[in-house]
């Protein structure tokens, strides 16, 4: 079981930047898993920002395409979100997800969240 730990999060002026981290603790490798990043803003259902698949692809939701990018440091055991351009839109809790199957997907169903075994306890972005 892989525990995942976020940080980077903050409050930023729109038109700002910050970049997120998801730190994979423990021995387990996760250079396999699909991963992604989700996030959940009050009173809103969680959605699916990006996600990476073992580095052969990327997919990003529609409203953060051209501003945010995702990556991955297998050496480090950990997966990044940078994020441009920061709109109040963007304000909400960021969690960091990983599938350790990870399955094949397109399109919508990268962003099921039941696809995800473990989450991160998320980090807060705010845009004003």
């Amino acid at each position: 079981h892989v525990q995942l730990v976020e940080s980077g999060g903050g409050s930023v002026q729109a038109g700002g930047s910050l970049r997120l981290s998801c730190a994979a603790s423990g021995r387990t490798y996760t250079g396999t898993y699909c991963m992604a990043w989700f996030r959940q803003a009050p009173g809103k259902e969680r959605e699916g920002v990006a996600h990476w698949r073992r580095g052969i692809s990327i997919m990003y939701a529609d409203s953060v395409k051209g501003r945010f990018t995702i990556s991955k440091d297998n050496g480090k055991n950990a997966l990044y979100l940078q994020m441009n351009s920061l709109k109040p839109e963007d304000t909400a809790m960021y969690y960091c997800a990983a599938d350790p199957l990870c399955t094949y997907c397109v399109g919508g169903n990268c962003f099921l969240p039941s696809r995800y075994t473990n989450w991160g306890q998320g980090t807060q972005v705010t845009v004003s």
